[in-house]
C-alpha cells in the first residue's frame, strides 16, 4: 500500500512541559542580614590621561593559593617500605620459632633415647645378675610331697 497524499498533513500544537520547582526545606527563607566590613578599605583616585579623576576603593586582586608542597618521598612509598620492614620482622619471628620448635623436637627425641638406654641397662643389669652370682635373692627348697588318697602328706 502506498501511503495518501490527497489529505494535507495535520498540524499539532507543541506540549511543553514545565518543570516542577522544589520546595525548600524550611517554609520561608531566612532573611540576609547585611554585614559591615571590618575595616573601612581605602579610597583611591586615578588620573586618566586624558584629566578626568576616577575615584574608587582599592580592590585587592585574588592571590592565587600556594600550591602544597609535596614531600621528598612519596606516601606509597613510605607505606610500601614500612610493609616490607614488618614482613622481614615477622619472617624473622617465624624462622626464630620453626628453629626453636625443630630443636625443641631434637632435645625430646634425645631425652627418649637416653630413657631408652638407661631404661634398657638397667634392666641388663638385673636379668645378668641374677644368672651370674648365686649368693644374691632368696633360695627356695621344695621337698618331695605325696599324694595319698587325694590327701597332702608333706
Amino acid at each position: 500500500m502506498h501511503p495518501d497524499t490527497s489529505h494535507p498533513p495535520v498540524l499539532r500544537a507543541a506540549e511543553v512541559h514545565h518543570p516542577t520547582p522544589l520546595t525548600p526545606a524550611a517554609p520561608y527563607a531566612a532573611p540576609l542580614v547585611p554585614v559591615q566590613p571590618a575595616a573601612v578599605p581605602a579610597v583611591a583616585s586615578v588620573i586618566l590621561p586624558d584629566g578626568r579623576v576616577v575615584t574608587g576603593y582599592a580592590i585587592e586582586h585574588a592571590q592565587p593559593t600556594p600550591l602544597a608542597t609535596k614531600p621528598a618521598v612519596s606516601r606509597a612509598a613510605v607505606n610500601v617500605a614500612l610493609g616490607g620492614v614488618g614482613f622481614l620482622a615477622v619472617c624473622g619471628g617465624l624462622l626464630m620459632l620453626t628453629t626453636f620448635i625443630a630443636a625443641l623436637t631434637a632435645l625430646i627425641a634425645q631425652l627418649i633415647t637416653l630413657a631408652a638406654v638407661l631404661f634398657g641397662g638397667w634392666i641388663a643389669v638385673q636379668v645378668f645378675s641374677a644368672r651370674n652370682g648365686a649368693s644374691g635373692g632368696n633360695t627356695f627348697h621344695i621337698r618331695k610331697a605325696t599324694f595319698k588318697r587325694n590327701r597332702f602328706n608333706g
